[in-house]
């Protein structure tokens, strides 16, 4: 009996834990996706008050510029679509969009572009993210997706609330175009909706900028400050005509490229050009940032 009861510790000893058994047959874990990396730095956002600053902005706008509106007579002098804006509720969002591209979307897109990594740098957090089992590439593009999501959503609610306070206020009738012929209301729709998507093509260049400031200074309000500069000195050297031949290759210049769908026939001509003129801005930017991202010390803080 003494040599049974010797052995038996011997044998649950040899025997590996249920664990670690458990651990052996699942393997290594397994490292979170791109997905699920967005969509935690979607609940961040959700969690800034920067956020909501920034879409609030997007909503207040718009329906200032119809309350303005409604206090006076007349239209809107020297702007395209301006006479227009008390004929059809289509005219309004049109309008806003002129006016938006001189400093407010930059400004909105910055916000959060030129936070998303130099906050995580204030916060002192940047360190843990970059040492969890997530690769960096999946943190960047989880960060460059989340900031391009809240620039879309931002466009939209820009786009959205003038659209229904015009139609309350107007009506949605059709719509005169830039060559002096009749929108009807459908294709009205249609066209602002690819009018939203022409706008976004150098918001895109514009969130890169700005991620690229965020993730080389480290700092917050450079890179918010940085990007409105940067958004600011290109609509200046747009107003200069000795500069006119460096109009077409502005980044400012190619938010006014949807107006060639607005046109009959349509002017593809400069929507195609903002297309690579905001990916010549976009990409370098994205790799310069995405270069920075991965050669990050982490050791250093």
């Amino acid at each position: 009996m003494s040599v049974a009861s010797s052995s038996a510790p011997l044998a649950r000893e040899d025997q590996p834990s249920a664990a670690a058994a458990a651990a052996a047959a699942t393997g290594p874990p397994r490292r979170p996706r791109v997905g699920a990396i967005y969509r935690w730095e979607l609940l961040k956002l959700r969690a800034q008050k920067r956020t909501y600053l920034g879409l609030g902005a997007a909503f207040a706008i718009p329906a200032i510029f119809v309350g303005s509106l409604l206090t006076e007579d007349g239209g809107v002098d020297g702007i395209p679509f301006g006479r227009y804006v008390r004929e059809s509720g289509l005219a309004i969002p049109l309008v806003a969009l002129i006016f938006g591209a001189y400093w407010f979307f930059p400004l909105v897109t910055a916000l959060v572009a030129g936070d998303i990594v130099a906050n995580e740098d204030g916060n002192g957090t940047l360190k843990t993210i970059l040492t969890r089992s997530a690769e960096r590439w999946q943190v960047f593009a989880a960060k460059l997706l989340a900031a391009l999501t809240y620039a879309a959503l931002a466009l939209i609610v820009f786009v959205g609330v003038g659209l229904v306070a015009g139609g309350a206020f107007w009506g949605l009738h059709p719509l005169t175009s830039l060559s002096g012929t009749t929108v009807g209301v459908g294709r009205g729709l249609v066209l602002l909706a690819g009018a939203s998507a022409a706008y976004f093509l150098p918001t895109i260049a514009v969130c890169a900028i700005a991620l690229l400031l965020s993730t080389t200074t480290h700092n917050s309000a450079a890179s918010v400050v940085g990007t409105l500069l940067i958004s600011l000195l290109m609509q200046l050297l747009g107003s200069i005509n000795a500069l006119a031949f460096l109009h077409p290759y502005l980044l400012s210049t190619q938010f006014d490229a949807w107006q060639g769908l607005l046109r009959e026939p349509i002017d593809w001509a400069p929507i195609a050009r903002s297309a690579w003129v905001s990916a010549a801005y976009a990409l370098p930017c994205l790799a310069w940032s995405f270069t920075t991202f991965l050669r990050r010390d982490v050791t250093a803080g």
